[in-house]
């Protein structure tokens, strides 16, 4: 069996939440504790629910925490949705780390439809 590092879904989440973390430097200083906590913690969550997920014995426990990092994800747009909004961020890297979070989502669904083929069969 496979390590959850293994995943592309968690590949592609880890990059995600390096990229955010490097972002949030720029962030003005009285967002700390604001929008940089929560875009943060958002972008964390996608890699964490899938390490957490890819850790459970049941098929369908595991999809759970597959629909959460979904979830995280989508999460993470709104706080660059803000970001751009507030012009922290330019529209370019909003483009950019959307096209990131897409990915997490496309790939994460991909997994979700695999554990429910496994569930089944």
């Amino acid at each position: 069996m496979r390590g959850f590092t293994d995943l592309e879904a968690w590949k592609k989440a880890h990059a995600l939440r390096k990229d955010i973390s490097e972002l949030v430097k720029s962030f003005p200083v009285d967002e700390k504790y604001r929008l940089a906590d929560q875009i943060i913690r958002s972008s964390r969550s996608v890699g964490n629910n899938i390490a957490e997920g890819h850790g459970r014995y049941h098929y369908i426990d595991s999809r759970k925490f597959f629909i959460n990092a979904r979830g995280s994800a989508s999460e993470t747009i709104d706080h660059l949705i803000v970001a751009l909004d507030e012009d922290y961020i330019n529209k370019e890297v909003f483009e950019k780390l959307q096209g990131n979070c897409d990915e997490c989502m496309r790939l994460i669904n991909g997994y979700i439809n695999y554990l429910k083929q496994q569930s089944t069969s």
